[in-house]
């Protein structure tokens, strides 16, 4: 089965950006990854959309209630126990050497914990009951040329897009470029044969277009990885002058 078709992979990449993707076939998919810089760049995407919605959704408390009536569900029979945020007396005490009744108490804690969590993700989803149609309606991704970036260090640093046969690129910065006075950033394209191709120069923050000097499919046809080099600004290189700061892999996705 051939797994890098678009249809194919970003519903699995999605999956393992989720955290749905489990058992044998999660295996498989890190296989892939190891292997492909498609399958990577594709999580990758996936990841920085489900951040973005977990960064729109407030954050919401399950009420007070909710903690005793797990407390009584788990144990009836038992003295009222204090919730986690109680004093560390109160805590403390469930903890000294006690037999069975102190790994009970842990054991149950855990329980608690656990369900605790789960009530606070219902609380979040029952309040952003239109997330999951978001998500969805991103699900169908244009074909494009998207190349993703990293530091030295390997962090995810810049996005880049461009339809496949449009002559505009969009350039997202996911972390803020240090740029000295007097120098500018530039973003570069690397053909497999043939010279650096310049892109566009980069704003230190946030979100820029550029317009292409030709179309997405022609321009990036042969082009598998992108690159920002930071230079004097009173220069107008056909090349690179100086060493690449940030480098990624640049791929179709359709």
């Amino acid at each position: 089965m051939n797994y890098l078709r678009p249809d194919r992979l970003d519903p699995l990449a999605r999956d393992y950006a989720a955290g749905t993707l489990t058992g044998g076939a999660r295996r498989r998919f890190e296989s892939l990854m190891r292997e492909s810089a498609a399958v990577r760049l594709a999580v990758e995407v996936w990841q920085q959309r489900l951040s973005t919605l977990e960064a729109a959704t407030p954050p919401v408390a399950p009420p007070v209630g909710n903690w005793a009536g797990v407390q009584r569900r788990l144990f009836p029979d038992s003295p009222q126990l204090a919730p986690p945020a109680a004093t560390r007396s109160g805590w403390w005490r469930w903890l000294v050497p006690g037999g069975a009744r102190g790994v009970a108490a842990v054991s149950g804690w855990a329980v608690v914990g656990a369900l605790a969590g789960a009530l606070s993700c219902v609380a979040v989803l029952r309040s952003t009951p239109g997330w999951m149609d978001t998500l969805q309606a991103n699900q169908a991704t244009p074909a494009s040329y998207v190349g993703l970036l990293h530091d030295a260090k390997g962090q995810p640093t810049l996005v880049a897009n461009s339809r496949r046969h449009g002559t505009l690129m969009t350039v997202r910065l996911l972390q803020p470029l240090p740029v000295p006075a007097g120098q500018v950033a530039r973003l570069w394209a690397l053909p497999d044969h043939g010279a650096p191709i310049l892109l566009a120069a980069l704003p230190v923050t946030g979100t820029t277009q550029a317009s292409l000097g030709d179309t997405s499919e022609r321009l990036f046809k042969s082009v598998r990885r992108l690159a920002v080099s930071i230079e004097p600004a009173t220069t107008a290189p056909t090349r690179p002058l100086t060493p690449f700061v940030w480098e990624g892999d640049c791929v179709k996705v359709w």
